[in-house]
């Protein structure tokens, strides 16, 4: 067996591994760009979305090439997600019930620890070295800022979007006062647990427990 086979096997064992670790969120999202033009940049936030788990991605008026964003795109991100280009921002057409919010370096934008993110929403950030434009803002319901001291790379900005989201939609039990993680109750606290369905005319009998009533 060739190295490189070896190698793939390792990535993928590693892929499982943190498969098996993900808890997707309540509600869903999408992230896309307006204006980027390097590849690699759009390539690595594709990666980053889809192991984040997003429902779509998308580019406005942006020249992107799947084959030079794979360089960054290792999971090939396209083919498992939904991807969606548009011309720009007047063309966009989002899903019904999607939040569109904005991120933006600006001071009038909400602090991204302090927002409440959307149940369902699309994220869309600017171009390298630029803004979004004047007609992509007068789309957005809502635009947040990362507090950095200046801007950030664009997939690490898209990344950080999405771990905030996680946190606050995500199903995790609540970080202890102290230093380090929840005791072994509040891990098993954390996880759902589905209930016993309801019947407004009672349980039917295929799923009435000993003594249970039937219908009322």
């Amino acid at each position: 067996m060739s190295d490189t086979n070896t190698g793939e096997e390792e990535n993928a064992a590693e892929g499982q591994q943190a498969g098996a670790l993900f808890r997707p969120g309540r509600g869903w999202f999408g992230i896309g760009v307006e204006g980027v033009s390097k590849s690699a940049n759009l390539g690595a936030l594709f990666r980053t979305a889809h192991a984040f788990g997003a429902s779509f991605i998308f580019t406005a008026a942006a020249a992107y090439s799947t084959r030079a964003g794979r360089e960054a795109d290792t999971s090939d991100a396209p083919r498992h997600v939904p991807f969606y280009r548009f011309e720009d921002a007047a063309s966009m057409s989002l899903p019904r019930g999607c939040t569109l919010v904005g991120v933006e370096l600006a001071p009038e934008a909400v602090a991204l620890p302090s927002f409440r993110h959307p149940l369902n929403a699309a994220y869309v950030l600017g171009p390298e070295r630029a803004s979004l434009s004047p007609a992509m803002l007068a789309r957005c319901a809502h635009v947040v800022r990362i507090p950095t001291r200046f801007a950030i790379n664009l997939a690490v900005a898209g990344a950080l979007v999405m771990y905030d989201r996680m946190l606050v939609h995500g199903r995790f039990p609540d970080r202890p006062v102290r230093a380090g993680g929840p005791a072994p109750e509040d891990k098993a606290a954390g996880a759902h647990v589905h209930g016993r369905p309801k019947f407004r005319r009672g349980v039917p009998p295929l799923l009435r427990k000993p003594g249970e009533g039937g219908a009322r």
